[in-house]
């Protein structure tokens, strides 16, 4: 199929309460493991792209290779911009053939992330593309827990800041912590249920990999619409590649050693579609299997984007 945007696969999330996972397309065989699972089990996902990753293994060849993986599969994918940190930063994924970008300016003042975050869901709605945006902050693993306290979202301020800026989901900070390797968060689901009845958008979760699995449920049903899921899956990659690695510390042909943990993360990628509550979602014809029942003021547009 070719990509689709992330507009319709996340206004239909939010209306039918499930999640629509977001796994970080960090290599070729990351790539494979999350659209095979995706296919394998009926969902639709969202392969994102990050700052560092791009840093690594530069632009057009990560995707290239999410396009290629996404015209084979027979599910929706997106191609989506994480956590970019500069107009410049999706301007360049835009031109890419992104079908959807994130600007986070969280960490800059109130004012700044409201100016930047508007001024890129301009240019990018003019292509027809959406927009993420980031309000409070996710700390990194090690942040005390007074400080991740201190870093929630606000929601009176999140009504203000999508009436402000135009973003088309936003991504709040409601207990998780990026790179964790422990599911040991639980959320603030009372602060997502806040959020959500401010909002008319579909709200992001980062940072799940460290979150109890319940918690992460529980917010689904409260209004979260995508979840992103990075370090739990990286986190058996390399478990399994290490573990060939000493199985057969003579090979040299890497792909018999990336084979296994290629397998791994994709079980991994299925256990998080299946938690989401997105697995089975898709037709055999490549579409949502049945309307779901809308939510007051929810509209679903269609359409495909090269």
């Amino acid at each position: 199929m070719p990509l689709v945007r992330s507009t319709e696969l996340l206004q239909h999330a939010r209306a039918a309460r499930f999640a629509v996972g977001a796994f970080n397309a960090d290599n070729m065989e990351i790539v494979q493991a999350i659209v095979e699972a995706a296919c394998e089990e009926r969902a639709p996902v969202i392969l994102q792209v990050s700052g560092p990753a791009i840093r690594y293994a530069g632009l057009a060849l990560l995707t290239g290779i999410v396009k290629t993986a996404a015209a084979e599969a027979d599910v929706p994918v997106v191609l989506h911009l994480d956590h970019g940190d500069s107009l410049e930063q999706n301007v360049l994924a835009l031109r890419a053939g992104f079908t959807s970008l994130m600007f986070d300016g969280s960490r800059l003042p109130y004012t700044d992330n409201v100016a930047i975050t508007k001024q890129i869901a301009h240019l990018a709605h003019i292509a027809g593309v959406p927009v993420e945006a980031e309000l409070g902050k996710v700390l990194h693993k090690g942040a005390a827990p007074e400080d991740v306290a201190g870093a929630l979202t606000d929601p009176d301020e999140a009504a203000d800041f999508v009436a402000r800026t135009g973003c088309d989901s936003l991504a709040v900070a409601v207990g998780s912590v990026h790179a964790m390797t422990a599911q040991e968060a639980r959320l603030d689901v009372e602060r997502v249920r806040a959020i959500a009845t401010r909002v008319s958008i579909p709200l992001v979760l980062h940072g799940s990999s460290g979150v109890q699995p319940e918690s992460v449920v529980a917010a689904i049903a409260e209004g979260v619409c995508k979840v992103n899921v990075s370090t739990y899956i990286k986190q058996t990659f390399v478990a399994e590649l290490r573990a060939a690695m000493d199985a057969s510390p003579a090979e040299v042909d890497f792909r018999k050693l990336f084979a296994p943990a290629r397998a791994a993360a994709k079980e991994r990628v299925r256990e998080k579609l299946r938690l989401f509550g997105a697995s089975g979602r898709i037709s055999g014809t490549g579409d949502f299997r049945s309307p779901p029942t809308l939510h007051p003021g929810v509209h679903i547009p269609t359409g495909d984007v090269e």
